[in-house]
């Protein structure tokens, strides 16, 4: 098998993890990682035994694809001078801070025949997989996502940090216009939201609940769906899936048996080097991005209009 040649742009606490990823893959050969922290760059540099630039266009003419891990008012630019070197892209979410940039991102990829992936990781956990084909046509959806205050991507509020990968599975599962979005949230310890729920109402009838919170005791990644006469209950976290069905006047639950051969990260690098390599459409595409990031940036802006019409009461 012929290794991509890759590189990792940004080695925090995820772009690491995409650099230890893709050490381990047999698909790829890692030949750098970039950081504009020297420290952490000849640290994470020293670990996994790879050359470290601070400046990413010294990997332009090294690497075929790349993983784009730095704080989101920076992915537009660095994703836009890769793809115009000719190297295929994975942006972690959101694909960049505006529709407009997006928009730029997803023609140049068409126009060149590059491939961009964005980091939506939930479409690789194995429990959602696992119940992707049978959760057709939904009647109401429940999602809760709550997190410990992480101390990073605070240049984002809650709803583009955590909010927009259930809203991404959502209108994968739903496949309906929005009619209505109904949005509430509170900055706590940032002057971001920080806390957020969603209500969202599809043309199709279905009506979608969603929280999440960075300032949480307890992580919960939760993701329940109601059909008629069955209910899916999902643990994002634990890769767990419960289904519930009513038979003869009564629930029955069955758990399935998830089967966990690689860790969603692993799986999702996997398949974007499988898509550099046969040239073919990634799972989470930058279309797909864009209108996640669509629908969160309604909402937010719905909450953020709500606290600014509340401070001025």
């Amino acid at each position: 098998m012929k290794k991509i040649p890759v590189a990792v742009i940004g080695v925090g606490h995820l772009g690491y993890r995409h650099a230890q990823n893709y050490a381990e893959l047999l698909q790829a050969l890692l030949v750098g990682i970039c950081d504009l922290d020297s420290t952490k760059l000849k640290e994470a540099s020293s670990r996994l035994n790879t050359p470290g630039f601070t400046q990413y266009q010294g990997l332009f003419g090294k690497v075929k694809a790349v993983s784009i891990a730095v704080p989101t008012n920076l992915h537009y630019k660095i994703a836009k001078d890769c793809l115009n070197q000719g190297i295929d892209v994975l942006i972690e979410k959101p694909i960049t801070s505006s529709l407009a940039q997006a928009q730029t991102l997803i023609k140049l990829a068409q126009e060149n025949g590059l491939i961009l992936q964005v980091g939506h990781i939930e479409r690789f956990n194995s429990a959602f997989l696992a119940i992707e084909r049978i959760a057709k046509q939904p009647l109401f959806i429940e999602c809760h996502r709550l997190s410990p205050f992480p101390g990073r991507s605070l240049d984002i509020g809650v709803v583009q940090d955590l909010m927009i990968h259930d809203i991404d599975i959502i209108l994968g599962l739903v496949k309906s216009k929005i009619k209505n979005i109904e949005a509430v949230g509170v900055n706590v310890l940032t002057p971001l939201e920080d806390i957020a729920n969603a209500r969202l109402a599809f043309a199709n009838g279905c009506v979608a609940n969603i929280t999440a919170s960075r300032i949480s005791d307890e992580p919960m990644r939760k993701f329940r769906i109601f059909l008629r006469d069955t209910y899916i209950s999902l643990d994002y976290k634990n890769q767990e899936v419960n289904i519930y069905k009513k038979d003869a006047g009564k629930i029955h639950r069955t758990q399935l048996v998830i089967e966990k051969d690689q860790p969603p990260l692993k799986r999702e690098l996997s398949s974007f080097l499988d898509c550099v390599t046969k040239r073919k459409s990634p799972i989470v595409s930058g279309l797909d991005a864009y209108q996640a990031l669509e629908i969160a940036i309604k909402i937010q802006n719905k909450i953020r209009h709500n606290l600014r019409k509340n401070w001025r009461k």
